[in-house]
């Protein structure tokens, strides 16, 4: 290589050298040889007046005289201050601030408002609800394919009790109900551009979810009330108990072959219902109620709905997280469970192996077998 360079290193240096000696002898030549007529430059129109050198300090009006159509100085102002309030005909509050003030939300840079919103969303409450719910799913399927189904080790006995009234099923099955459209809608708006969109085509894709977005709206109501009747229904079997940490501190025997025994509800389904009704339950409505514009005495100004759907859709996913065991422990995951809520009645040899310390209150006679009337057939009658 060096032996190359060596032997080309002339050859570069000799051609430069005839390139300048090219370039004098044209340049003398032309000077030499003055052309025959020079051709004068046209000037412009008649009556056409030079534009004046815009300036810095120019307002918006002044810069639309001496620059028409550069309005640089309005959104330098803009960007300056932030906050920028132009002519609309929306007549509402803040229906005349093009950009937002500077916030940083939790997740987001120190920008604009709307900005910030958008990284929150699509850098934290997108990706990492998406693989919660995936991570949910996916820790059920491998449980469900290593364990099977819970229960069936207590033959049964024939003689049923009453688990649920049919009050208790029918505000159960109302606010599951509107659970899942909120849910389906919820996660097609949310993620369906990533797993639908391709699928489908953009025309059905937006029918689709402009008809979920509806849906959406008008379940959300309904499930406030719905979620309202079951926190009343269900607060007094589920306050905490005593038994309830000797339940927690073995997991409830999930992973044995006999569970530990609770009363009507054990410490998993306490928690469900503390954590993911009450408190994520009352969390979503609220701020879903805020979104649907329903709450007297609020301005509804961008900020306030930013912050509402951040709350709502982080609070949405964990709800969800939650419900996807609950769901999968009320159908397939134990068996009789579905039954008990379809039926309201349960046999007394799942009771004891599920909710032994319920099924002794009921064979104690501190808890009536059959709550409703009239008693259904085959119901036994009140134990002694």
């Amino acid at each position: 290589m060096q032996a190359l360079i060596r032997f080309l290193r002339p050859l570069a240096c000799a051609a430069a050298a005839l390139t300048l000696a090219g370039a004098a002898w044209a340049q003398s030549s032309g000077a030499a040889a003055a052309p025959a007529a020079v051709t004068a430059p046209k000037g412009p129109p008649a009556g056409f007046v030079a534009p004046a050198e815009p300036k810095s300090e120019e307002t918006n009006a002044q810069r639309a005289k001496s620059q028409p159509g550069n309005n640089s100085p309005y959104w330098r102002e803009v960007r300056e201050s932030g906050n920028r309030e132009g002519t609309t005909s929306s007549g509402i509050e803040e229906g005349g601030v093009l950009i937002q003030s500077f916030v940083q939300y939790p997740g987001s840079r120190f920008t604009t408002a709307g900005e910030a919103w958008r990284q929150v969303r699509n850098q934290w409450i997108i990706p990492y609800g998406g693989a919660l719910l995936l991570i949910a799913a996916l820790a059920l399927a491998l449980f469900y394919w290593r364990k099977g189904p819970l229960g069936g080790h207590e033959a049964d006995t024939g003689r049923v009790i009453e688990r649920f009234t049919p009050l208790e099923r029918a505000a159960h099955w109302t606010n599951a109900i509107a659970f899942v459209v909120l849910a389906v809608s919820g996660i097609v708006m949310a993620f369906g551009k990533f797993f639908l969109l391709p699928i489908i085509g953009s025309t059905l894709f937006g029918w689709l979810t402009y008809a979920l977005k509806n849906a959406h709206n008008f379940a959300g109501p309904l499930f406030a009330v719905s979620l309202v009747i079951v926190i009343i229904t269900f607060v007094k079997d589920n306050l905490p108990r005593a038994e309830d940490w000797t339940w927690i501190a073995k997991g409830g025997g999930m992973l044995g072959s006999h569970e530990v025994p609770s009363h009507r509800f054990n410490a998993g389904e306490k928690g469900i219902f503390w954590l993911g009704v009450f408190l994520l339950g009352l969390i979503v409505v609220v701020s879903g109620l805020v979104l649907d514009k329903v709450v007297p005495g609020l301005a509804y100004l961008r900020s306030d709905m930013q912050i509402a759907h951040m709350v709502h859709a982080a609070a949405a996913m964990v709800m969800m997280a939650l419900f996807i065991g609950h769901i999968y422990m009320g159908t397939v995951g134990m068996k009789g469970a579905y039954s008990a809520m379809r039926t309201g009645y349960v046999d007394e040899g799942w009771a004891k192996e599920h909710h032994e310390l319920w099924y002794d209150d009921i064979k104690a006679g501190r808890i009536p077998a059959q709550r409703s009337t009239p008693a259904q057939p085959g119901t036994p009658a009140q134990p002694a």
